[in-house]
């Protein structure tokens, strides 16, 4: 941009007093700045517009890279698949099931697998287990009150009683 220092700007005006005159001066000033007013708007508004269109297009290079990157993902997936299908299918109709022998498929096939069993932790139970002088001491709550049980209890009592 054009660079002016004080001692141009002064020489301007200076000039500008002589020639246009003192009357007209104020509003000539007053037209000038809302020029560069508008030109100034013009030229932040034209850069705004070069950023977003460049920021437009980095978007969409970012995107056909993820778009790329995402279909080899998926044909590798699709390779792999199929790859195990087709090894599974083999070994299907081998009639083992694939990296065993025969006496590891023997062994596998005559015993069958324990029936799942519950590991029975019950907290209420725990809970109860503990001593009732070790809840009172600790202040563990053995019953549960109301909320108007709760009040009564803890609210002041009178000095007359």
């Amino acid at each position: 941009m054009i660079d002016f220092g004080f001692d141009k700007i002064a020489l301007i005006g200076a000039v500008a007093l002589i020639v246009i005159g003192p009357e007209k001066l104020p509003r000539v000033a007053r037209t000038v700045g809302h020029f560069i007013g508008k030109a100034q708007r013009y030229v932040a508004d034209v850069k705004a517009e070069v950023s977003r269109s460049i920021e437009l297009e980095e978007l969409q290079k970012m995107k056909s890279q993820f778009e790329g990157a995402a279909r080899d993902v998926e044909q590798t997936v699709n390779r792999e698949m199929s790859s195990a299908t087709s090894e599974l299918q083999r070994s299907w109709e081998d009639g083992l099931p694939p990296a065993l022998s025969a006496s590891d498929a023997d062994s596998l096939l005559a015993a069958p697998p324990p029936d799942y069993k519950h590991p029975k932790k019950n907290w209420r139970l725990k809970r109860g287990a503990m001593p009732a002088w070790y809840k009172q001491r600790q202040g563990i709550r053995t019953k549960a009150l109301s909320g108007a049980a709760r009040v009564a209890r803890f609210r002041p009592r009178p000095l007359g009683r």
